[in-house]
């Protein structure tokens, strides 16, 4: 099985080069639970796409929690990490157990997508205007989409570590839920869920700027 060098290699591989092992607390310490949660799994043969699924089906209960009121915020936050907690295992399964592969790789974009929409239907249903919500979904996925069609362009890593990466949205998400609970107590739950989603659009535009620049420097 992958000891953690190894992994943090393997990891380094498919992130363009950035090493977890020289990141920041957050980001190294992230990865170092999700490389904890994934070796009594490996052990158990648990397949990556089988966590991944679990992961979906974890970010699908955040909205049906929402739609209970405010005051159940809190439990959608708990929900958002362990998703997101599901996300980051399944990944570091696939290294460990040397089960990676390329379809695999697809899906666990698409479920990140489908968790992140899940995520923000929960602040729509909580209060934050529409029109907002759909432009935290659309600077996110543009965020994705222009690292994506770079890379096929032929930047050869991921361009930058913006402000509006996945982590970003997982602190965002949790955060923003924990606040619309404890908002209601004062009744201002639909502000907490509207600030929730601005700050959201707000780190994703600065994030797909720094994406923007780099990806000019690296295919100009």
């Amino acid at each position: 099985m992958t000891d953690w060098n190894g992994y943090a290699r393997q990891w380094s591989a498919l992130h363009g080069g950035y090493d977890p092992r020289t990141a920041g607390i957050f980001v190294r310490g992230w990865l170092r639970i999700a490389y904890v949660v994934a070796r009594p799994l490996a052990s158990a043969g648990v397949h990556p796409s089988t966590v991944t699924s679990a992961g979906v089906v974890v970010a699908a209960g955040v909205p049906a929690v929402a739609s209970l009121g405010p005051w159940w915020g809190p439990l959608g936050a708990l929900l958002v990490l362990l998703g997101a907690v599901a996300d980051s295992a399944d990944g570091a399964l696939a290294l460990v157990a040397g089960r990676e592969t390329r379809l695999g790789q697809v899906y666990d974009s698409v479920a990140d997508r489908v968790t992140e929409a899940a995520w923000l239907v929960a602040l729509f249903l909580l209060g934050a205007p529409g029109w907002l919500v759909c432009g935290c979904l659309a600077v996110t996925w543009l965020h994705e989409y222009v690292r994506a069609r770079a890379t096929v362009a032929g930047m050869s890593d991921i361009g930058a570590v913006t402000v509006g990466e996945r982590p970003t949205r997982v602190l965002v998400a949790l955060f923003g839920l924990l606040a619309v609970g404890v908002a209601e107590v004062v009744d201002r739950s639909g502000t907490a869920a509207t600030v929730t989603a601005v700050v959201w659009v707000a780190l994703g535009l600065v994030g797909l700027l720094q994406l923007a620049v780099a990806v000019r420097r690296a295919l100009r």
